[in-house]
């Protein structure tokens, strides 16, 4: 019908994607692609590494999630040494991982996506993005930079800076909190529970300017997946692998460590991102969802007063019961992990047993595999390592969360196609619409390039007999 674009190698340039629309005989979109266009090549480049330098070294994954990397890097660690880390080295690592989902969920709310809901889908793309925002709502756009420094501070406070910290390590942590850190932490809670507040607000009041609009963006039926507590509440860090399908029924409650069983990994030629899919479903049929949106929908409470709250109104969005399906509602979503964050980190602080020097479990190599999985901000992240009796890497695996929503975000540019393309020609209204349903995944590769609302794309509209109709490229 019609043909497909093949792109070369763009390597090592995160924040570029392109997009092909192939029209059908009756002039409208029959297929989307969402691709990406960088190769990194981290699992190769690694092999030959000690696993003790992995924390540091994959962390450079991502500039936004550091954090996410370096944990699921250090529990694979742990599982090569053999050992169980102190307790307080948990609580201190869930302290961190929390600071880092405010701060990225921050990032993605206020400077990310608030140009869109706040000044309009179809608003001037000069003044559409953060430079914007601060000029028509400086208190907004002033909140959003506090709140993302408070999560960035609770970073740099445990381990010393904010962005890549070398503080994980396998067998715990490298230094202790003290009692001047653990205060000036709690000195920023009431301004970020204030903030979180106010962005709860503003959400809830622009979802009726998009009510007729939101099931454009990503609404359709999927399996979700992440980590709960062994009880089914709300999880960041540990716990089991859940798996729900559309009906809210679990399909998995796994150990973490099992993933490779009922997760798979498919590869197309016209983009760099994998397609991981749950196997029993087979590909694309085993399509699934993480990060946020998946996360609310696979647990069954969060677990903290006012998270719950926000819970019990979230899942009004889905419908008789069932798991929230609109993609739009990761916005929602992110809100409310901000706010379970903040309680998180307010209740832990208060623990008695959060001070103290014995941070770390010194062994050596005792195992040949270790296997490490968290939850970045984005979804479930799973570092998988095998090494000889000195601790070299053989083989590294890793599953980013981003690749895990690269069939529900291609569904997605297919779904606001179909909406808004009407053969003719693509309008900035329609690029931006797209534009905003990939942000609302939050991917790693538009992370440290859209920042001020316009992200490097490339869109073709394609004809039936591979004539380009139209395009529009963006720097």
């Amino acid at each position: 019908m019609a043909r497909t674009v093949t792109i070369d190698p763009v390597t090592r340039i995160e924040g570029h994607a392109k997009i092909t629309l192939m029209l059908g005989d009756d002039g409208k979109v029959a297929d989307a692609r969402f691709h990406v266009v960088e190769f990194r090549g981290f699992e190769k480049f690694c092999v030959g590494r000690s696993f003790w330098e992995m924390p540091g070294i994959t962390a450079r994954v991502c500039g936004i999630c550091p954090v996410s990397h370096i944990l699921a890097s250090a529990k694979a660690g742990d599982q090569i040494l053999g050992v169980r880390i102190p307790a307080r080295a948990e609580k201190l690592r869930r302290l961190m991982n929390w600071g880092q989902l405010v701060q990225s969920h921050a990032l993605s709310f206020f400077h990310l996506s608030a140009p869109d809901l706040l000044l309009g889908m179809d608003s001037d793309p000069a003044t559409r993005n953060i430079m914007g925002l601060i000029q028509t709502n400086p208190s907004v756009a002033r909140s959003g930079i506090r709140l993302r420094q408070f999560g960035q501070e609770v970073i740099r406070l445990l381990g010393g800076q904010s962005v890549h910290p070398a503080w994980a390590v396998a067998g715990g942590v490298r230094d202790p909190l003290t009692p001047e850190k653990r205060n000036q932490i709690k000195r920023g809670l009431p301004e970020a529970f204030d903030i979180v507040d106010l962005a709860l607000d503003l959400l809830k009041d622009s979802y009726d300017q998009f009510e007729s609009e939101a099931p454009s963006y990503g609404d359709f039926p999927s399996l979700f997946m992440g980590l709960v507590t062994p009880d089914g509440g709300l999880e960041h860090y540990d716990g089991l692998l859940r798996v729900v399908d559309e009906e809210g029924r679990v399909l998995e409650n796994a150990n973490p460590a099992d993933f490779k069983r009922f997760i798979g990994e498919a590869v197309e030629p016209w983009t760099y991102l994998k397609f991981p899919y749950y196997k029993p479903m087979g590909y694309p049929q085993g399509m699934y969802r993480v990060g946020p949106l998946a996360r609310l929908n696979v647990c069954d409470y969060a677990g903290t007063p006012r998270a719950d709250r926000e819970l019990r109104q979230f899942r009004r969005y889905g419908q008789r019961g069932k798991p929230v399906s609109g993609s739009f509602h990761y916005h929602y979503a992110r809100l409310i992990e901000i706010l379970f964050s903040l309680e998180k980190i307010e209740e832990t602080l208060e623990d008695e047993n959060l001070l103290g020097t014995h941070v770390r479990s010194v062994s050596d190599v005792n195992e040949r595999i270790g296997i490490g999985v968290s939850e970045a901000p984005r979804g479930t992240l799973f570092h998988e390592y095998e090494v000889d009796e000195n601790g070299v890497l053989q083989k590294v695996n890793m599953i980013i969360a981003t690749g895990q929503n690269n069939l529900a975000m291609n569904r997605t540019v297919q779904q606001l196609a179909h909406a808004y393309v009407n053969g003719d020609g693509l309008s900035e209204g329609v690029l931006n619409r797209i534009e905003h349903g990939i942000r609302l995944f939050d991917p790693c590769l538009s992370c440290s390039t859209h920042a001020v609302g316009k992200m490097p794309m490339h869109v073709q509209l394609v004809a039936p007999n591979g004539e380009l109709v139209d395009e529009v490229v963006r720097d």
